[in-house]
């Protein structure tokens, strides 16, 4: 098997805010280019990956959709004062680690800034603020720069990404910001290196998909585009740690997750549980009770319906900018998904049921 962890080191190192993923899908595209047959750009800057299947004839092929989304959570200028800057977020922030953090300005001169986020002293600070977490409006970010040179570079919109490297773990686990999701994107990395050496009847789509953290809009367009039969999403899960130890959370290092519940497809869900059991690969069964609050739920309510299932791997400090994940379980994930591709038997889709 491969070493995926300098890839997935360069993907945590790009930018590519929701909406704004183009250097980010770039890279992926440049990656994929010699793993799949094909590869596009759909109308919203999701990258489409076609691996063509040996069964059947062209046009008539079952597909499969791959979904792991591409976008990473970050700010926007909301406002400049005295050269400092104010920002907002763009999907969900932590808001309890973001003093102290590195960020890129990527201004509207063209530039990219190195920048700090910063807190006022306590005692500029309403008296509610001076205690307990600061929230976001009050926060500043520092490029350096003079007042005059702020304005001349940057404008209100501009954005603002996290700038921390990467950083290997002790006990393989690699730490960073954007790991959620951009760690699923190495996982199908990782499945369609496998498929160079697996007969598979099913075509592949590999999607890295847009807006997850938005807006869903990706995999909503996607699925309906490429109009596949059945679809998987990848996505991370919360790992075990100090006050995260209840039955929502899994432990890191150990497997992959397989979700159950409304917004999965139970037959898929088994499937995929008795090839895990077969391939010797370890698991942990997730239960969300409703809308899972992943690309999956996009999936599987396009068009009539797309049977649809949830494959993850924990990960530790989701939404802030160090977030862990362990190798071995993004190999894990690759493994299963290309064992599943290969096991589809061209009559699959008939044998489907809801049970």
């Amino acid at each position: 098997m491969t070493d995926i962890l300098p890839f997935l080191k360069s993907l945590i190192s790009i930018s590519g805010l929701s909406g704004h993923e183009t250097p980010v899908a770039r890279l992926i595209e440049e990656k994929w280019r010699t793993l799949v047959d094909e590869t596009s750009i759909s109308r919203v800057g999701s990258l489409h990956g076609l691996k063509r299947g040996s069964g059947g004839s062209k046009g008539k092929r079952p597909a499969i959709l791959i979904a792991t989304h591409m976008d990473a959570i970050g700010m926007m200028v909301s406002s400049i004062e005295d050269g400092f800057l104010h920002i907002t977020n763009v999907g969900g922030i932590d808001e309890r680690v973001l003093p102290g953090v590195q960020v890129i300005v990527h201004a509207s001169s063209g530039e990219e800034l190195p920048a700090v986020i910063a807190m006022p002293p306590p005692r500029y600070l309403p008296e509610s603020e001076r205690s307990g977490v600061v929230g976001m409006r009050y926060l500043l970010v520092d490029t350096g720069l003079t007042p005059r040179d702020v304005e001349k570079k940057v404008r209100v919109g501009d954005l603002v990404s996290f700038a921390n490297p990467p950083m290997e773990l002790a006990g393989d686990v690699i730490s960073g910001h954007t790991l959620d999701n951009r760690a699923s994107v190495a996982a199908l990395t990782v499945c369609l290196e496998e498929l160079q050496g697996k007969s598979h009847a099913w075509d592949v789509w590999a999607v890295a998909t847009v807006q997850e953290e938005t807006n869903f809009l990706g995999a909503y367009t996607s699925a309906f585009a490429l109009r596949p039969q059945i679809a998987v999403a990848v996505d991370g899960a919360f790992a075990k740690g100090p006050g995260a130890n209840d039955w929502q959370t899994f432990p890191m290092g150990k497997g992959v997750g397989l979700c159950m519940g409304p917004n999965m497809h139970p037959f898929l869900h088994t499937k995929l549980k008795d090839l895990a059991d077969k391939l010797e690969i370890p698991w942990f069964l997730d239960v969300t009770p409703a809308h899972s609050g992943t690309d999956a739920f996009a999936l599987q309510t396009t068009m009539e319906g797309i049977p649809t299932a949830l494959v993850e791997y924990p990960l530790r400090y989701m939404h802030t900018p160090v977030e862990a994940v362990s190798i071995k379980d993004i190999q894990r994930v690759g493994r299963l998904l290309a064992g599943f591709i290969a096991s589809l038997e061209v009559d699959f889709v008939e044998k489907i049921v809801w049970e």
